[in-house]
């Protein structure tokens, strides 16, 4: 006897009701009722839920037990159908979602879940950075599933040969964006921005290109008259790039130094390891001329850093030294490159080990073995060495000349 409208309606015992067919009315305990499809396929007693009632109406119910009475009698298990379509849907779904994971969605999410792992604070502006400038203008609104080789072409080759060090990065960059991306199963395939047999055979290797990657430095020889020009030079810029030269650091070391950071009676800075790209903390004898400068230094009492910028709780800009050097006339030249400076008169005019170098350039020592054993960080040698650097750097002078304070940062 075929149910009616009414009665599944108005039953409300729990159990199970034929409606003929294989198709049954089942009511939980709890109320609930759903349909079910009961059938047998190569001797196997089967069932499928068909939906819920009041959802799944009566008259439903029927078209899909007909439906699937027609597979059956055709040896075709609607299970299996059921499933196959279900697992067609996902992979739709994944589909639809991929078109949507654009690069730029991509990246931003990679560097939130990274950033917190990464020692240098900085590192991921710098991710930003890079890819804002490069990545983003030919990749960032694809999707990364659809990120082939010839997009990463476009976002190197204008760079490769000019800007190597920074195309090389860029690259790396990519690469792990879009493998992040295939973990995820945003993508599939190959990573079109990896370099061992793929890139490696479009584009020369970066080691192979001349002095792309170099920044360039000033001839120790000429560096006494070039001090003596900077030390005249008015500004906090100019301070802050003495004091780089003086103590052979970075701009990033230089520029986010703070006052707590030096102890003045006893003519030591010390980086601590947040601020260092090897992650470790660094103690800087300072030369009488580079204490000398810090004294003669003005504080704001409204900041912590050294050499503050305009805008409040900043320390000058990246470029601030670089505008130094432009204001000279000496655009051939990087701030980096000082510290190239510093080590070729180490290695050429001195007879400090390299040892004393590399570490007062807060450089890992490459041999593993030998950093094991040198625990210590040299400093009463390296004091000796910022001395007699400094006395270079200012051969007729105990100290550097104090710079005008100027009205503008």
């Amino acid at each position: 006897m075929k149910l009616t409208a009414d009665q599944v309606k108005a039953i409300t015992t729990a159990g199970a009701y034929a409606d003929g067919g294989g198709l049954y009315l089942d009511i939980s305990d709890n109320g609930s009722k759903s349909w079910i499809y009961r059938y047998q396929l190569a001797k196997r007693r089967r069932s499928m839920g068909l939906g819920g009632y009041p959802k799944m109406t009566l008259a439903k119910a029927r078209q899909a037990r007909d439906v699937h009475q027609k597979q059956v009698k055709a040896g075709i298990d609607p299970l299996e159908v059921k499933r196959e379509n279900t697992a067609q849907a996902e992979l739709e779904r994944k589909h639809q979602e991929s078109l949507q994971m654009t690069f730029t969605l991509c990246a931003e999410n990679y560097i939130a879940q990274k950033a917190p792992g990464w020692s240098n604070a900085k590192h991921a502006q710098q991710w930003q950075n890079t890819l804002t400038a490069y990545a983003y203008p030919v990749i960032g609104d694809l999707p990364v599933a659809q990120i082939e080789n010839s997009h990463i072409l476009e976002i190197l080759q204008p760079i490769w040969l000019t800007k190597t060090e920074t195309a090389t990065r860029v690259r790396n960059r990519v690469e792990l964006v879009l493998d992040y991306a295939t973990a995820l199963k945003h993508r599939r395939g190959d990573n079109p921005a990896r370099w061992r047999g793929n890139l490696a055979n479009l584009l020369p290797a970066p080691s192979k290109l001349k002095d792309v990657q170099h920044h360039s430095a000033l001839p120790y020889d000429d560096l006494p008259a070039f001090m003596a020009e900077l030390a005249q030079a008015n500004g906090a810029a100019a301070r802050a790039l003495l004091l780089t030269i003086l103590a052979a650091t970075r701009t990033s070391e230089t520029l986010g130094a703070t006052w707590p950071e030096i102890d003045i009676d006893k003519a030591i800075w010390i980086i601590p390891k947040s601020r260092m790209k090897a992650g470790k903390a660094h103690r800087i004898p300072l030369s009488a001329p580079a204490l000398a400068l810090l004294k003669s230094t003005p504080r704001d009492s409204g900041s912590p850093f050294i050499f503050p910028g305009a805008r409040k709780g900043k320390h000058l800009s990246n470029m601030s030294m670089t505008n130094v050097l432009r204001r000279l006339g000496r655009e051939d030249l990087t701030v980096h490159g000082f510290r190239s400076t510093f080590r070729d008169w180490v290695a050429e005019k001195t007879n400090y080990a390299w040892r004393v170098a590399e570490t007062a350039l807060a450089h890992k020592l490459k041999d593993g073995a030998e950093a094991a054993y040198q625990r210590g960080d040299l400093i009463e040698k390296r004091a000796e060495l910022m001395e007699a650097w400094a006395r270079y750097c200012f051969p007729k002078k105990s100290k550097v000349v104090p710079l005008r304070r100027s009205r503008s940062r």
